[in-house]
């Protein structure tokens, strides 16, 4: 867990298009602490179906400094960061207790838990696997973590078992 400083408060950076390595390995150098959140997306490659990690809010970071020493400035001309999200002249904070609860529903990696929300019914998009990106209906919940849904394939409404890890809200 990132401690902060004195004074720290959290702010979002938009980073250069896919730049968010780059830009929080050079945060790091600085001596900002950051925080991306990441969750693991299904990708088709090559006709393969192959998991990766992706920025849960892709082209954007999480940056923790203390906005009265000025050093926002620096922040600015870190390679792989293109801005500091601002209003006005000086960059905006973002709420503390937002972070804090990203935080709390990320690994120790900084990949991102999602909660199960869902009742029976609910529309669900299944995030990875080879049915990544398939769209059906919670039949039911099972105590273990996972979840009944109810997939129409081929004309047919066909059960599967998934883990809620794998899911998304529609």
């Amino acid at each position: 867990m990132i401690e902060l400083e004195d004074g720290a408060l959290w702010f979002l950076a938009q980073v250069k298009p896919n730049g968010h390595h780059i830009a929080e390995r050079n945060l790091s150098r600085q001596g900002f602490p950051s925080f991306l959140p990441m969750e693991e997306a299904t990708r088709r490659r090559r006709g393969r179906f192959v998991n990766a990690l992706r920025p849960l809010f892709p082209g954007y970071i999480f940056i923790a400094f203390d906005p009265e020493h000025g050093l926002w400035r620096k922040v600015n001309s870190t390679l792989g960061i293109a801005r500091l999200v601002s209003f006005g002249k000086s960059p905006a904070p973002v709420p503390n207790a937002l972070v804090d609860g990203l935080r709390a529903r990320c690994t120790a990696d900084g990949t991102f838990r999602p909660a199960a929300p869902w009742s029976p019914g609910d529309s669900v998009k299944i995030a990875r696997g080879p049915f990544a990106e398939f769209v059906g209906t919670v039949e039911r919940l099972a105590p273990d973590n996972r979840v009944f849904v109810l997939l129409d394939l081929m004309g047919r409404r066909t059960r599967m078992t998934v883990d809620a890890d794998k899911l998304r809200t529609v």
